[in-house]
């Protein structure tokens, strides 16, 4: 089985390394690394953000945490598809008019610099944290199939991994990113599929067979309205979505670097767009997936483990057969490889743009600068990988939207205000604003827990941004 999927894992990078190559022998300047000489086809990045924003985390936790919370995750889905619709006309049309590569240089154009390199500073925390975490989880799994078996310690299976992404991403970058990412898209898909056949021939069932399966599940249920103190509740869910997705998308470097690359606004917008419907079905059928494992371990008497993460990988590898463990395999890598590389490619971008001002660098120096940059935050991304897993954290998911909650709403904040008055603030005092709207939201998320037994949940971004806001209208100048 290890060699099986040792070949799978060779096949499959010799493929990206060749994509890579066919593009960055045309260009890879930092016009190309950073935006793609903004020549992409609307279509090819609209399904390569899909294999993205669904990562190896959404493969294995998503139908993982059916048993826990039923089909409520499809809640804080509806919310996602308004939210895009925000970033589509309202965020887009920005960016594009201040023609920007970082879009956090909105934020010195609009307050001041101090305002800007708080702002990058915050994704760069954010995005760290996020796709390290997600990476660890797929790392971890395939540590497991394979590398376990043959004695390779687990800090060689992360530097080899994160130096396979290294390799085909560190000439051209985002520009070979858009390509590679809509063929890992269009594996992570098929993956799901072939998943979801093998299952239901596995327990005998046809098509309407599944579909009563799913309907009639005691887990198929998608609204809470009845429980105001869950973390599950509709409302919590729904408008926890939006503005996660606003800030982890629309203001997220890594996401919207790939909009960037469109040629225009309009063919942006329709990226957006239907990028944001095809996220609905999608995720529908990974929830699917989990009352499908559900069913599977209860006809065969299978005991399923305690960490949701688990059992994906535990029925894929032990009970579903190898056509499953190679779909399987491929899913979690085109994911994973998917939400590493543009991670990487962005945090190299924010670095360099938003702290290091390459862009007013002569074109050899800049490239310099960007490749021992590129190096330095693969070099970090380990750094944390291993943190998590001495932590070791088991529902990465949650951990990172909760992440997001925090380091994601001082952004919020600055951009609402930005956008929405026309107040000018004292710039210089804007990183204290911003430290201290995350540590009082967790002292007031603590306090609720201890003295209502009130579970906040990720509506902890909204307060975090309202935060943020009335911090910097303490901030007014005078005469404002």
């Amino acid at each position: 089985m290890g060699i099986t999927i040792l070949i799978i894992i060779a096949v499959y990078f010799a493929v990206l390394l060749l994509i890579s190559h066919v593009v960055s022998k045309k260009d890879s300047n930092n016009d190309a690394f950073f935006l793609g000489n903004k020549k992409s086809p609307w279509y090819i990045v609209a399904i390569g953000m899909l294999g993205d924003s669904i990562s190896g985390v959404t493969f294995v936790s998503v139908p993982g945490m059916v048993g826990q919370f039923d089909m409520a995750y499809m809640q804080m889905v509806l919310g996602f598809f308004p939210g895009y619709l925000i970033v589509a006309f309202v965020l887009l049309p920005l960016y594009y008019k201040l023609n920007l590569t970082s879009i956090y240089g909105y934020l010195q154009q609009r307050f001041g610099l101090f305002s800007y390199k708080t702002g990058a500073s915050f994704f760069i925390l954010s995005r760290i944290v996020g796709a390290a975490s997600k990476l660890y989880l797929i790392v971890l799994i395939l540590q497991t199939l394979v590398f376990d078996q043959w004695h390779v310690p687990f800090y060689v299976t992360v530097i080899v991994i994160v130096a396979l992404i290294w390799t085909y991403t560190h000439r051209s970058g985002m520009k070979t990113i858009v390509w590679t990412d809509a063929l890992q898209t269009i594996c992570l898909l098929a993956a799901l599929g072939l998943i979801i056949w093998q299952v239901a021939s596995k327990m005998g069932f046809d098509i309407s067979q599944v579909a009563d399966t799913i309907r009639s599940s005691r887990h198929s249920r998608i609204f809470v309205f009845d429980d105001w103190v869950s973390k599950q509740n509709f409302f919590k869910q729904f408008f926890s979505g939006i503005l996660i997705v606003i800030v982890m998308t629309g203001l997220d470097q890594n996401m919207m670097q790939k909009n960037l690359t469109c040629k225009t606004l309009k063919d942006a917008q329709k990226n957006m767009v239907s990028y944001g419907f095809g996220f609905i079905p999608m995720n529908y059928l990974f929830l699917s997936l989990g009352i499908l494992l559900l069913a599977f371990a209860t006809q065969y008497g299978i005991t399923l483990p305690d960490n949701p993460d688990q059992i994906l990988p535990m029925l894929a590898t032990e009970y579903l057969g190898m056509p499953v463990l190679i779909c399987f395999t491929i899913g979690i890598i085109a994911a994973s490889f998917s939400n590493a590389d543009s991670a990487l490619t962005s945090l190299t971008t924010s670095v360099c743009v938003d702290l290091l001002n390459v862009e007013k660098k002569d074109a050899k120096e800049a490239r310099k600068i960007r490749g021992r940059v590129h190096l330095l935050v693969c070099i970090v991304f380990l750094l944390v990988i291993f943190f998590i897993d001495h932590i070791n954290q088991t529902s990465i998911l949650d951990t990172i939207y909760k992440a997001a909650s925090y380091t994601y709403g001082p952004l919020l904040g600055l951009f609402f205000f930005g956008l929405f008055t026309r107040i000018n603030i004292k710039d210089r005092f804007v990183p204290i604003v911003c430290i201290l709207a995350p540590l009082l939201s967790y002292a007031f998320e603590y306090t609720l827990l201890h003295t209502l037994d009130y579970r906040v949940g990720y509506e902890i971004l909204l307060l975090n941004g309202l935060l943020t806001i009335a911090g910097l209208l303490l901030l007014s100048k005078k005469g404002e």
